[in-house]
């Protein structure tokens, strides 16, 4: 017993306390908005006019959070727009009031600040089968009472994205590990991973894994993920993200 904790007392100051001091410094030299109200909400500009793109489309943005929260976690959001529409319409889940908020951001906004990236996007006529089957799943998400939201371990806004993706027919997607409470799966329980490739567990968000073909194998461990993804060749770490062999190579 002792030499087990002597071995996971090492692992956590190895692959966790390591990397999000990296992540802290790093957040720290990047400087953040003295508050909510300081910092820019408006759209980024990295999404085309809802006019300009004719298909039906889906996407999810992924964006570091606000100040100190940002060393260690990323907020997810859905974007959709039919064939056809006129505009983006974005869900999103937030810690005050109702969480569930339909177009309550410009569909590619800044998040405390910090420009979205795209984690998911599909076009075409399976974006167009899937848009109604998302909203079906966003209208029966169960954590959508005011007060339900907990930004730490979950529910959180991860934690929606993750669950609708995971109770979506046809919708898989890879989440970035960074994405703190996309493992939550209530006090204790197991679902298919996001990707629909595998297999997560987790116990009340704070220990758990996954075992899929796309995500790899990862341990979560209090909402962070360390894990490896042979298919990307790539590694998982706290604060940090994924780092992919690959990367370096485009």
């Amino acid at each position: 017993m002792r030499r087990f904790l002597k071995f996971f007392s090492w692992f956590s100051l190895l692959l966790v306390l390591v990397p999000c001091s990296i992540g802290a410094a790093l957040g720290y030299a990047q400087g953040w908005p003295s508050s909510w109200r300081a910092a820019n909400w408006g759209s980024s500009g990295m999404l085309p006019a809802a006019r300009d793109v004719p298909e039906a489309t889906v996407i999810l943005l992924s964006t570091r959070t606000g100040r100190w929260k940002s060393i260690f976690a990323e907020h997810m959001s859905i974007v959709l727009k039919p064939a056809g529409a006129a505009d983006w319409t974005r869900y999103d889940v937030v810690g005050w009031g109702n969480p569930v908020r339909r177009d309550a951001y410009a569909a590619d906004a800044y998040w405390y600040g910090n420009t979205p990236r795209v984690v998911f996007r599909l076009s075409g006529p399976e974006a167009a089968a899937l848009i109604p089957k998302i909203e079906a799943s966003i209208a029966r998400y169960p954590n959508a009472a005011r007060g339900s939201y907990t930004v730490w371990p979950g529910p959180n806004s991860n934690t929606f994205v993750s669950w609708v993706v995971r109770n979506t027919a046809g919708f898989s997607a890879e989440l970035p590990p960074v994405a703190v409470g996309k493992d939550w799966l209530g006090w204790a329980g197991a679902a298919p991973a996001p990707s629909k490739t595998g297999y997560s567990f987790s116990l009340a968000g704070v220990l758990g894994g996954t075992v899929a073909l796309r995500e790899g194998l990862e341990l979560h461990l209090l909402g962070s993920t360390i894990g490896l993804d042979p298919d990307d060749l790539a590694i998982k770490l706290p604060a940090l993200g994924k780092l992919s062999l690959l990367d370096g190579l485009h």
